[in-house]
């Protein structure tokens, strides 16, 4: 079936983000409901920064976790103890996060795999070491009394301090993360990274040194969870420890890995079936994490690539190539015969 045009989809897609940003009203409106849409639309956002190193690079990291909570604890370093405002904060989350990633980029340069994971994972647990110890950065006690998240740019008033008034925010970062990510994966980086991840040969072959691509694309994804903490802490108004716990890392884990890698929804519909039992079918907060982690489990033994492909089991596999959407290099088809 031939696929329609970017412009004959635009309606359709603008008519869905109406719909979407609609929703809490649509579902009664509640603080109830608008709570759990904004976190679903935070925490979506921050599974996608994991979900471009899953999916497209073909690594398991560890340490986003830590870009999440890298991005929180900026915004509230910045607005709390120096008095700036949200907006610095957003751009101090993102700075940080690069910083972070580009020191554990180089370290993590030349693992693989089980390496790669057990690194980001030892460094996603001595950062939050630190943030427990450095009085600096509230310590154990963390950082309280963020203030309610302000982006006014002159007379034009843009505050939030309920969740009926984040919704719009969070919403909006939601949807610029499923741009950016659509974009990415249609970029020349997002490419290379596909073929890096199928056929590191042939991608050198091709002119793409494999570690500076798996450098870029963890410096791209290390920003797009690190502005879904900025937001997080606004919308709590506290930073603690607590965000390097395991907790979000398994629910980032489960929500790029339930519905099928390289979906462009995918994690945000992972992430609201998850969150949306704990807010309505709540078995209290144990509860919640055994039906979290059991989904994580049951996922990866019956099915590792996703609900979504059930759909496509008896289709013919895949060649590399097809999967990166690029014509078959001589030498890859050599390498098959």
């Amino acid at each position: 079936m031939t696929a329609l045009p970017p412009a004959a989809r635009l309606p359709g897609i603008l008519a869905l983000a109406v719909v979407g940003f609609l929703l809490p009203r649509l579902l009664g409106g509640s603080n109830l409901v608008y709570d759990t849409l904004v976190v679903i639309a935070i925490f979506g956002a921050m599974s996608y920064g994991l979900d471009i190193i899953l999916s497209d690079l073909g690594e398991i990291s560890l340490v986003h976790t830590a870009f999440f909570a890298s991005g929180a604890y900026a915004a509230a370093i910045l607005t709390v103890t120096f008095g700036q405002s949200a907006w610095v904060g957003l751009l101090g989350a993102i700075v940080v996060s690069l910083a972070l990633a580009l020191v554990l980029g180089v370290i993590t340069l030349r693992t693989r795999e089980f390496a790669f994971s057990l690194v980001t994972y030892a460094a996603s647990v001595v950062l939050m070491s630190i943030a427990a110890n450095w009085d600096f950065l509230g310590g154990s006690d963390g950082i309280v009394g963020v203030p309610p998240l302000d982006l006014s740019v002159g007379p034009i008033s843009l505050t939030a301090g309920q969740s009926a008034e984040f919704w719009p925010y969070a919403y909006a970062l939601l949807l610029l993360t499923l741009y950016f990510v659509h974009r990415f994966r249609r970029s020349s980086l997002g490419q290379a990274a596909l073929m890096v991840h199928m056929n590191p040969r042939l991608a050198a072959m091709c002119g793409h040194d494999p570690n500076r691509v798996r450098l870029k694309v963890f410096l791209v994804s290390a920003p797009i969870s690190a502005l879904a903490g900025w937001l997080y802490a606004f919308q709590r108004s506290y930073v603690g420890t607590d965000l390097f716990e395991t907790y979000f890392l398994v629910l980032m884990l489960t929500g790029v890995i339930i519905a099928g890698r390289r979906i462009l929804l995918g994690p945000l519909l992972g992430t609201a079936l998850l969150l949306s039992q704990k807010s309505f079918a709540s078995l209290g907060a144990y509860g919640d994490k055994l039906v979290l982690g059991a989904i994580l489990v049951t996922v990866l033994c019956l099915n590792p690539r996703g609900l979504a492909a059930l759909s496509f089991s008896r289709r013919p596999a895949a060649t590399p190539d097809d999967e990166a959407g690029m014509p078959a290099h001589p030498a890859a088809r050599n390498q098959h015969g």
